[in-house]
């Protein structure tokens, strides 16, 4: 195989024609590599996508060809994939108010040029799911948030409008099925690229805690943060440290690296129903 791309968390390879896309154990906020893995974390996130890809097959089309048919030495950890041409476009759907979204309502009563209305607090719930676009930045700089007008102009208003509809359409069945498992999807992203006949393709990895905030139903509260089933807490502990947000990032606690694994298994156990297994 041949390393094509190494990102925050997932190398891309190529081999036979193919993408293999290997997830890591390697940990990111706010676009910066941690120096500490969190040990099963690539075949948690690998194994959440693969049960959603399944899921959304009837709404779009995905870029899993197979599972199995990977280097032995990442088993467990990667897909063979199909090649895409992907869309210079992070596709954000937020059903709730918080993170960045937040900080931008805050200072303008908007989120991606939407308006809100006024009162809202971190954790309030949306009328309706929205689509929230952001920039794609290259690795060390951070995603930036933009306008549907911006994302029109980028990739076209017809396909502006295809990669909207159907992240809202994903978002909003994946939000169904969290809530039934006691868990509310907060917000996700998802990429999408166009294939050898030009489909747009969805992409990357979906509704997984690198991805998604999902947040316990029962202990939802607005006007407060959330306790979160994603990277939020490291986030959240790596701010606290009193570090910048540029590289090199803090050492991470094995406390810290603990609490991040039982959070990620725990959501992909209350998701899929399943006990996770190596």
């Amino acid at each position: 195989m041949k390393l094509l791309h190494s990102g925050k968390v997932r190398d891309i390879y190529e081999d036979r024609g193919d993408i293999v896309l290997v997830a890591s154990d390697r940990l990111s906020v706010f676009d910066v590599i941690l120096p500490t893995p969190v040990p099963d974390k690539g075949k948690i996130l690998t194994s959440l996508s693969l049960w959603w890809f399944d899921k959304v097959a009837d709404l779009v089309p995905h870029h899993v060809l197979s599972s199995t048919d990977v280097p032995e030495e990442f088993a467990g950890r990667a897909v063979r994939c199909r090649r895409l041409e992907m869309l210079p476009v992070e596709c954000v759907a937020r059903g709730y108010l918080t993170g960045g979204g937040l900080t931008e309502y805050r200072e303008t009563g908007t989120v991606s040029g939407i308006a809100l209305p006024p009162g809202l607090e971190d954790g309030s719930r949306f009328p309706e799911p929205i689509f929230t676009p952001s920039s794609k930045a290259p690795k060390g700089q951070h995603d930036e948030a933009i306008t549907f007008a911006q994302v029109e102009d980028l990739v076209g208003a017809e396909t502006a409008a295809r990669i909207r509809d159907l992240t809202l359409e994903v978002y909003r069945m994946g939000a169904e099925i969290t809530e039934k498992n006691g868990i509310l999807l907060a917000d996700t992203k998802l990429e999408f690229g166009r294939d050898a006949d030009g489909r747009i393709v969805l992409g990357d990895e979906v509704l997984t805690p690198d991805s998604s905030r999902f947040w316990p139903a029962d202990q939802w509260e607005p006007g407060r943060p959330q306790y979160s089933f994603d990277k939020q807490y490291a986030r959240e502990w790596a701010l606290s440290t009193g570090w910048d947000k540029t590289e090199p990032g803090p050492e991470v606690p094995p406390e810290v690296v603990a609490a991040v694994r039982a959070r990620y298994t725990e959501v992909y156990e209350r998701i899929t129903g399943s006990p996770w297994t190596l």
